[in-house]
């Protein structure tokens, strides 16, 4: 699994100018899934999202959780995530998951940060979404699911 993360003030997801998630204060995560993933992938990426400290504490350092200051989490589906532009002009999408396999696992993604407590806005699997959001900070980070083959 792939993400984006960005720290934001607020957001929201629109499809067809209807908005189908909103938070304030608290993360989005554009989330691409693999071919090889599965729900431990998403397990493990949600409990790392949920913890990065990467909020400012009392003191103005990055030392609050996604968790420890309440936020809002935005997940948008986002397979482009695994676009493939070494060779040529077009990007190869060869190591994407299938969409059966990518709407699983995303809806999975949802399932465990929802138990987790989290607040939870989404996009929808599939649609064109217009995506606003106001990054705080800015923070933005790349986090990539750790290779199995590496234990």
């Amino acid at each position: 699994m792939r993400a984006v993360v960005q720290r934001v003030s607020r957001a929201e997801v629109r499809v067809a100018g209807a908005v189908t998630g909103r938070i304030g204060r608290g993360l989005v995560v554009l989330l691409g899934v693999g071919r090889d993933d599965s729900e431990a992938e998403a397990a493990w990426m949600l409990d790392k999202i949920a913890g990065l400290r990467i909020f400012a504490d009392d003191a103005g350092k990055m030392n609050l959780s996604l968790e420890d200051i309440g936020g809002g989490l935005l997940v948008v589906s986002q397979f482009t995530l695994y676009g493939d532009t070494r060779k040529g002009r077009r990007p190869s999408f060869i190591d994407a998951a299938p969409p059966e396999l990518a709407s699983a696992l995303y809806d999975r993604f949802v399932e465990i940060a929802k138990a987790r407590g989290l607040e939870v806005g989404t996009g929808v699997f599939q649609a064109m979404m217009d995506v606003d959001l106001v990054n705080d900070g800015p923070v933005t980070l790349i986090i990539e699911s750790p290779d199995r083959a590496r234990g």
